[in-house]
């Protein structure tokens, strides 16, 4: 790792930032991605079991509602903190970061 908190690959320039999230954020989150894991296994058993179509897109929905909802808590934790804390360290280009996220994510 750099002194900068950016940890490199050893024969590219490429850069991850990272984030250490404290113990009840990361539970919340691991358990909304667990429960999708859930809903998406459960969704391959209904097509190995030829079920009914419209039960298969009914659940296909709600895996669609959950991985939006777990968008929108990682988004709002991300301003909240990550942003933020770029903004107030003098690191604008945060701001542009989020915009450029913000497009990717509402396509």
């Amino acid at each position: 790792m750099e002194a900068d908190g950016k940890r490199t690959g050893c024969c590219q320039e490429v850069r991850h930032k990272f984030r250490d999230r404290n113990g009840e954020e990361y539970q919340c989150l691991i358990r909304r991605l667990n429960r999708i894991e859930g809903q998406i296994r459960g969704i391959h058993k209904m097509v190995e079991d030829d079920r009914y179509c419209v039960d298969i897109l009914t659940q296909v929905s709600a895996v669609q509602a959950a991985l939006h909802a777990f968008t929108k808590e990682l988004l709002n934790r991300h301003i909240h903190s990550c942003v933020v804390e770029d903004i107030r360290a003098g690191h604008d280009e945060a701001v542009d970061e989020l915009c450029a996220l913000l497009q990717k994510v509402m396509k």
